[in-house]
């Protein structure tokens, strides 16, 4: 037997011993939001309220040590996006879509002008929804994300490159190794983040692996990182509500410059830099990241 043969066989073996799904957790709480059946989370019941919003391949439960804090004294509801987490999936997995989403669960859950807050592809959702209901967002908070459509945002080539059943066996064999879950989350989130235990690790996984997920994963590299334009993302500065940029100070993904320059797009304050931080500064500074966001409710 050949190389190929050989790999292709292995391949198969994976793929038809990884063919369980994983059950969706039990108790979780769903709203119809638009064309979505969202799952979301909700932390306090008091004070203004604030919607927190993802990034790519992650989901409500990664808010939690900030929301914590931050429901103290809000309301805080946090949303799996369409794709990701539990909700339904249904495509397409783009800025508009996934707009429209925040904005139905915003009308369904009778919110009276939330801070939306987006982290890394998410500022581009919160971004894009309150350009499409200005009327209905009480402020807007882009953190750790530009919400441009770059070179990483454009059509990916990636599913293309890995056909059946080899892209199956790569995903199904990341997702089930507890060291690489560890070392990927680990690098976003920076040496300050607390290791993940076994719970942990199935938050982080378990997404991936319920019914639906893997078609979900291809079609959203397809459709590429979100984003919009930097003209779309140009006319925040018109609308009349307190913005914010906050990013970690280490913050690998981006540029030096681009927290800068991600505020003078928006019409906000030069940004908060939060010394040490990477990429996942909601996990690594919950404490700062909810102060940010309760100054943000003040203005």
């Amino acid at each position: 037997m050949t190389l190929w043969g050989l790999v292709t066989a292995a391949s198969m073996v994976v793929v038809l011993s990884t063919e369980t799904r994983a059950a969706v957790p039990a108790g979780l709480s769903y709203v119809q939001a638009g064309d979505v059946r969202t799952r979301y989370r909700e932390w306090g019941s008091g004070g203004s309220p604030v919607v927190l919003v993802h990034g790519a391949f992650e989901s409500a439960d990664a808010w939690t040590p900030t929301a914590e804090i931050l429901g103290r004294t809000h309301r805080v509801l946090a949303i799996d996006l369409t794709g990701d987490g539990y909700s339904q999936r249904r495509p397409p997995y783009n800025a508009a879509h996934l707009a429209d989403q925040v904005n139905a669960f915003i009308a369904a859950m009778h919110l009276s002008k939330p801070v939306i807050v987006g982290h890394s592809s998410g500022a581009a959702v919160v971004a894009e929804a309150a350009l499409r209901r200005p009327d209905a967002i009480g402020g807007l908070l882009l953190l750790d994300g530009d919400a441009l459509l770059t070179g990483a945002g454009q059509k990916s080539p990636l599913p293309y490159l890995f056909i059946d059943p080899y892209r199956t066996a790569l995903l199904r064999l990341g997702v089930r190794s507890d060291w690489l879950v560890r070392t990927a989350y680990a690098r976003a989130c920076g040496p300050r983040c607390p290791r993940l235990d076994a719970q942990g690790v199935d938050q982080w996984r378990r997404p991936f692996m319920v019914p639906g997920a893997e078609k979900a994963v291809w079609a959203m590299l397809r459709e590429g990182v979100v984003g919009i334009p930097t003209s779309r993302l140009e006319r925040l500065r018109t609308l009349n509500m307190p913005k914010s940029v906050v990013f970690g100070a280490d913050d690998f993904v981006f540029s030096r410059s681009t927290p800068a320059e991600t505020a003078a797009r928006i019409g906000a304050p030069p940004p908060t830099l939060i010394p040490r931080a990477q990429h996942m500064a909601f996990v690594s500074d919950p404490g700062v990241v909810a102060s940010t966001i309760d100054a943000l409710t003040r203005r």
